[in-house]
């Protein structure tokens, strides 16, 4: 016998805009980012704050993709990155996403970037910002 699958509570009346209960009324929505309950969510902040590396965070970004839906980037942003306030991170406009989250999930990566610069560093690289000329 297996359970149910549980989906996120919705949020307090005029809390969000997340448009939840639209997802749930239209037929053949994707509803894979209500899988993001709660408790998973708090799951997901935790390991994105611990990040280990550059790899890591791009395999976050691909399971993000593959089980939720979203879509994540992390690059290094338009102007100078003096801080981590200059890396980009930007999350695709997805129906049933928590206002809160999409704030959430930026703050955990800047947080797990700020633990371990290097992975900052190993990004600049990644996008030919630190090789030598």
């Amino acid at each position: 016998m297996t359970s149910p699958v549980q989906v996120r509570q919705p949020c307090p009346p005029g809390a969000c805009n997340c448009g939840r209960d639209d997802l749930l009324d239209t037929p053949g929505a994707d509803l894979r980012i209500l899988l993001l309950t709660r408790t998973e969510e708090k799951r997901l902040l935790d390991r994105l704050e611990n990040i280990a590396d550059l790899n890591d965070l791009e395999h976050l970004q691909r399971r993000l993709h593959e089980q939720l839906g979203i879509h994540l980037e992390v690059a290094p942003g338009f102007n100078e990155v003096r801080s981590m306030r200059g890396i980009a991170i930007k999350l695709d406009e997805l129906p049933g996403l928590c206002r809160k989250t999409r704030q959430s999930i930026p703050a955990a990566i800047r947080r797990g970037l700020e633990k371990h610069p290097e992975i900052a560093y190993e990004l600049l690289n990644a996008h030919d910002l630190l090789r030598d000329a």
